[in-house]
């Protein structure tokens, strides 16, 4: 008999608590439907305006797509124009030992500058433009005055009289000692040679330019080497 007491303690037990249960489910039913309406309708709404917001901002987003492609292919353009300067910038330090003394001495700071890596590129771009307009104006004029040169051959710098007709070509006049020395880029760089016998047709030449004589035609020695040029545009 204990066993089907207890049995029946349990069941009924078990209906209560089904009943109760079913009794909530009844009273809560309504809310949690009407919650469940309420969500969709506030989906909806956020759905809606989902849409409205994309539609209203289409144009703008297809701008900013166009805007970033612009961007991407201007950052491109960047990059390949500092590459080309770079390579321009080791072409112009490759080139300074050809250069006449005067002009490479001059440039010694723009040379030190675009030497470093992390120079800007719009102050390179500047910085090159100008070192390439120096070097033009050089080749353009003829240009003379005194200079301190360590020539091979010589016991020691001196400061001797020198004029150079651009790029191409100089001379260099020790007047007390009656010596001259023809300069040209050389195949490792630029050289000064012996003049024998030249020294007074150099002290014409400078004294005309100088305007301390009167203009006349000057012979004077002056070579053009294939090598040399080739060595300078290596």
């Amino acid at each position: 008999m204990q066993p089907g007491e207890k049995a029946a303690g349990d069941w009924i037990k078990v209906r209560l608590e089904t009943a109760r249960m079913e009794t909530e489910w009844q009273t809560d039913k309504p809310l949690l439907e009407s919650t469940v309406v309420g969500l969709k309708d506030r989906a909806q709404t956020l759905e809606d305006k989902r849409a409205l917001l994309l539609s209203e901002t289409s144009k703008d987003r297809e701008d900013i797509a166009t805007m970033q492609g612009k961007n991407k292919e201007a950052s491109e353009d960047l990059h390949a124009a500092e590459s080309r300067l770079q390579a321009l910038d080791e072409k112009l330090t490759g080139m300074r030992p050809y250069l006449p003394p005067r002009l490479s001495d001059a440039l010694e700071l723009s040379f030190r500058s675009i030497a470093n890596p992390g120079l800007a590129t719009g102050e390179r771009m500047q910085l090159t433009m100008t070192m390439l307009n120096r070097c033009l104006q050089f080749n353009h004029a003829v240009t003379s005055g005194e200079e301190v040169l360590t020539i091979e051959g010589e016991d020691a710098a001196k400061s001797l009289e020198v004029i150079y007709w651009g790029l191409s070509h100089g001379y260099a006049l020790d007047r007390k000692a009656a010596k001259a020395w023809y300069g040209s880029p050389g195949p490792k760089g630029w050289r000064w040679e012996p003049l024998a016998g030249a020294a007074d047709q150099v002290t014409k030449l400078i004294a005309v330019y100088n305007d301390k004589a009167d203009p006349d035609f000057i012979v004077v020695p002056a070579t053009l080497s294939s090598s040399a040029t080739d060595a300078a545009a290596k």
